[in-house]
């Protein structure tokens, strides 16, 4: 049974990662600068952009790869929780924070169960465990 939750897990992390990879690489490559001026239009540092999209860029990689689960569920957790409070509640459910909720929610998953199929983590976890016990 617990098997079946890690590969439920599995499929969570990796559609999350694509998810905000393609985000992230979607604001650099149309233009940083115009994130920026967004955020700043809605009273938010401008350089906070830059550190979203870093963060949705290197953590969509990381998280694809199985690579600081955890630390980048939180931080993704962060980052749609304040989409949905600063920009997408007052657009209502339906066509505003639908989307970012259900990532919330996938984000929160992977930082509290994390998961070890398949995961760079799982390498660094067995090494430690056996230079524990030698």
């Amino acid at each position: 049974m617990a098997m079946f939750s890690e590969v439920g897990a599995l499929i969570v992390r990796i559609v999350l990662g694509v998810t905000f990879l393609l985000h992230g690489l979607q604001k650099f490559q149309s233009g940083i600068e115009k994130a920026a001026g967004f955020f700043q239009s809605i009273g938010l540092p401008g350089f906070l952009a830059y550190a979203v999209g870093g963060i949705e860029l290197i953590g969509g990689i990381c998280m694809i790869l199985g690579l600081g689960v955890r630390v980048f569920g939180a931080l993704f957790s962060i980052i749609m929780l304040g989409a949905i409070l600063t920009v997408k509640l007052p657009q209502g459910f339906v066509g505003g924070y639908e989307l970012d909720l259900a990532l919330f929610a996938m984000s929160l998953h992977l930082l509290i169960s994390g998961n070890r199929v398949l995961a760079v983590d799982s390498l660094f976890r067995k090494r430690s465990t056996e230079g524990a016990s030698a």
